[in-house]
């Protein structure tokens, strides 16, 4: 056995990554997976205990893994269009929505003229595609065909089940998968549907040798609670909003059988010969739902609690992201647009200035984390919040909190009146922040959870 030790310089030589350089003769394809209600420990590399996801774990392990990022949102519209914007969602009335409802005002939705990642990635000469879930507006105004994709293929709307594909009661025709904007019925569990599909993009691109941005936006694990092989659960839900279906395990192999897609999707990149030069990226839209596990944060999906804002994000480039690392970086989903741009040598439309930042250094250099200050808003209860460095403010229903989410991330001990100095200065700065945003709709949708659907939830009630 070689007993030589490796010196620092000798060390840094042996595993030096290519330095970051746009790579204008043959740019990056692009393949960002997100989940949907995947909250931050329900894969096993962000500690689930009960399952393992052994090819989203592979994404880690080749690539970079964020243990501080944040949704903007707890909640899927309002998030997805801060992540398809680079921008605050409260810049815009769809972004208002939490979450756009089907009997939502035609007029409301991603407005076709506003910049989007897709679009600007389109300018910079990437084919661009959605598979999957949209949820930022309805035919006949709004459309992801109509905002930077070329190819859309998925549904339109929250949630939809498995087997069916209806988006409502299953005595109705409420049908909700699409191949671009025509209506179309097809078989099969909807989490492999998407994965054929995007396997299929993946192919049709490397034989075109066209550089591509995919979107592979799964609906898993989202409601209803269906894993395969559950035709007789699709059978009797009557509603997809229903309370008396699912359990850890049905859960688990939920997210067991979007890693198994995913690992295919990774395959097809090797066969395609194309993985070296493939960003790829995984996380979630927000905070899980009633069967993820959040530790060790608390709180849930449509709640300001760390775990309705805190998911996993790991990134995957080889020969720039080195293998196995970790940053403490904080980091939210608008961050992905500035970055996405940054690696494909695109720009931004300075109309549109984003309000994220980009993460390529941290990703490609684990540059040491920079301070950031972020805020987030939610109609339901009343709920505001802002993190500044270490520290957050948050407001629920009119109580009030500052909490060290590094030192203590289970928000218990209220800082406020240790610390009153900091808690005016965060108050006084939400305050200015939020005067810059569009003011809350009243007629806007939002939800939360009662305490007559969660025993754990027994003092919220509707108001």
């Amino acid at each position: 056995m070689n007993s030589h030790y490796l010196t620092r310089r000798e060390f840094l030589a042996a595993t030096a990554l290519a330095p970051f350089i746009p790579q204008t003769n043959a740019p990056p394809n692009i393949v960002f997976i997100m989940a949907d209600d995947l909250g931050y420990a329900d894969v096993s590399c962000y500690g689930r205990r009960d399952y393992t996801t052994p090819n989203i774990d592979r994404i880690a392990a080749e690539g970079m893994r964020f243990t501080q990022a944040y949704a903007n949102s707890p909640v899927c519209t309002a998030s997805r269009t801060a992540l398809i914007t680079g921008r605050y969602q409260y810049r815009l009335p769809v972004g208002l929505e939490e979450p756009l409802a089907a009997n939502s005002r035609r007029d409301v939705g991603l407005p076709p003229e506003h910049p989007t990642l897709p679009s600007l990635l389109k300018r910079a000469g990437y084919g661009t595609t959605l598979i999957g879930k949209w949820h930022l507006g309805w035919l006949p105004d709004f459309s992801p065909l109509k905002s930077g994709y070329d190819h859309f293929w998925g549904f339109r709307g929250g949630g939809l089940d498995y087997f069916t594909h209806k988006s409502g009661p299953a005595n109705t025709d409420s049908d909700d998968l699409w191949d671009g904007d025509v209506k179309i019925h097809q078989s099969g569990y909807l989490t492999d549907l998407i994965g054929d599909r995007a396997i299929s993009a993946i192919n049709d691109y490397a034989k075109a040798r066209q550089a591509f941005f995919i979107s592979l936006h799964f609906n898993a694990p989202h409601w209803p609670w269906e894993a395969p092989g559950d035709e007789a659960e699709s059978q009797r839900i009557r509603a997809l909003a229903h309370y008396d279906g699912g359990s850890l395990e049905t859960y688990a192999r939920m997210v067991r059988q979007m890693d198994l897609q995913i690992g295919r999707v990774l395959q097809a990149l090797e066969v395609a010969g194309i993985a070296t030069n493939t960003v790829v990226i995984f996380t979630s839209d927000n905070g899980g739902e009633r069967f993820s596990d959040t530790w060790p944060f608390t709180g849930k999906k449509m709640e300001l609690l760390e775990g309705g804002l805190r998911i996993p994000a790991i990134v995957r480039w080889p020969a720039h992201v080195r293998g196995g690392s970790t940053t403490e970086q904080v980091a939210i989903s608008m961050d992905w647009l500035p970055t996405l741009l940054e690696i494909a040598g695109g720009k931004a439309d300075p109309a549109y200035p984003p309000d994220g930042i980009s993460l390529v250094r941290t990703v490609t250099e684990n540059t040491p984390a920079v301070r950031r200050k972020l805020y987030w808003r939610f109609k339901a209860n009343k709920q505001r919040a802002i993190r500044d460095g270490d520290m957050k403010w948050l407001e629920i229903d009119g109580n009030t909190f500052l909490f060290n989410v590094v030192s203590e991330p289970l928000e218990r001990a209220n800082l406020k009146n240790r610390l009153p100095d900091v808690y005016r200065r965060l108050v006084a700065d939400y305050a200015d922040w939020e005067a810059t945003m569009l003011p809350e709709d009243p007629r806007s949708n939002t939800g939360s959870f009662y305490g007559s659907e969660y025993a754990d939830h027994y003092g919220n009630k509707r108001k």
